[in-house]
């Protein structure tokens, strides 16, 4: 089943605007973490190899990496992060309801209201610098101008209630891609403003989501335990992890096109390549692992955090060996990752704290 909804004619007066008293700044100061030694682990995968993807090694060596610490305003549980165009960083403040801006080198940071209700997941950022959130609290795909902080929203149609938005992404025509754990994922069209929204295979589930650089979307369905590969008509080829129940959580695509998918209930990293089909897995070290968040950055070094290990995880695809770092704060939970050139970031949501790692 599935609804197309054209939200256009309403947009206006579903579209809201933030005044001068909706914007808060605070500047609480940077501090830098280098206490906890960085420790390297090799790791067998658990189905065939199938090859090492092109890969350069960043510019520092992993004993090397260090976290620094930027603090936020008390509550605002920090979810996601994306990195800005003019240099800070935007996150969402799901605790408060806000969208959040941080300038990495003051520390300060600017706080925008997204309504009575909000509670955003997710955030990225298009060509134009322009946010997008997820919002579970509003059911509804909310943009943020990045100079006035106007806020439009593009509520879901009526049969979408209950979606539990998650998290979204481009694909390589310009539509915004969303999830919804309630059971559904859906796109936007943000010229025309036409939704539409689908029924998830497994039903409830959808979780994290990424774009190849060849366009294509991949979503992973955490209560479903499987891939889901978006077509061009919002068909969806349900692919399967190696391990059963494996919960998939989030998903990011390598430069070569390869997905890589963070297991949450069997600690396991995982990659998918789409070309061939083939799987490889490798279990996190430690005991008990919990992966939840995982992203691949500029040197197709792949970062996941581990909820069991309070640490963030640098894996080296060629060597296959992690690099654990722990956290600055007990506990951290790191419930997403995101960077730009040169940097890795996070957001310690149960600490009210953003976490850098600078890879050059």
């Amino acid at each position: 089943m599935w609804i197309r909804y054209g939200i256009l004619a309403v947009l206006l007066a579903a579209c809201t605007q933030t005044t001068a008293d909706d914007v808060t700044t605070t500047s609480p100061g940077l501090t830098t973490t280098s206490d906890a030694p960085a420790t390297t682990a090799s790791s067998e995968p658990t189905s065939t190899t199938v090859g090492a993807p092109t890969t350069t090694a960043s510019t520092l060596a992993p004993e090397s990496l260090v976290i620094e610490v930027f603090p936020v305003p008390a509550g605002s549980r920090p979810h996601d992060v994306a990195p800005a165009i003019d240099g800070g960083v935007w996150y969402t403040a799901q605790g408060s309801g806000d969208l959040g801006w941080l300038d990495p080198a003051t520390g300060e940071t600017m706080h925008i209201d997204l309504g009575d209700g909000s509670r955003p997941h997710g955030v990225i950022v298009d060509d134009a610098g322009a946010p997008w959130v997820t919002d579970s609290g509003l059911n509804a795909i909310v943009r943020v101008d990045p100079n006035s902080h106007e806020v439009g929203v593009f509520p879901l149609p009526p049969d979408g209630a209950g979606a539990n938005l998650n998290t979204a992404s481009f694909d390589g025509n310009g539509r915004l891609w969303f999830t919804g754990q309630g059971g559904v994922y859906g796109s936007l069209d943000p010229e025309t403003g036409t939704m539409e929204v689908f029924d998830a295979p497994g039903g409830q589930g959808p979780y994290g989501i990424t774009t190849t650089p060849d366009g294509l979307v991949f979503y992973a369905s955490l209560a479903g335990s499987y891939v889901g590969a978006i077509g061009d008509d919002g068909s969806v080829d349900v692919l399967s992890p190696p391990s059963d129940n494996q919960g998939a959580r989030r998903v990011w695509s390598d430069s070569s096109g390869a997905v890589w998918v963070s297991e949450w209930n069997t600690g396991n990293l995982s990659r998918f390549q789409p070309d061939s089909g083939d799987w490889t897995t490798w279990p996190l070290p430690g005991e008990n692992a919990a992966a939840y968040a995982v992203f691949v950055d500029d040197a197709d070094i792949v970062w996941v955090s581990d909820f069991a290990s309070n640490s963030m995880l640098r894996f080296d695809p060629i060597s296959e060996t992690f690099t654990v770092l722990e956290l600055p704060h007990e506990p951290g939970e790191v419930r997403q990752i995101h960077g730009r050139s040169g940097e890795v970031w996070g957001a310690e949501s149960a600490a009210d704290h953003l976490i850098l790692i600078r890879t050059r």
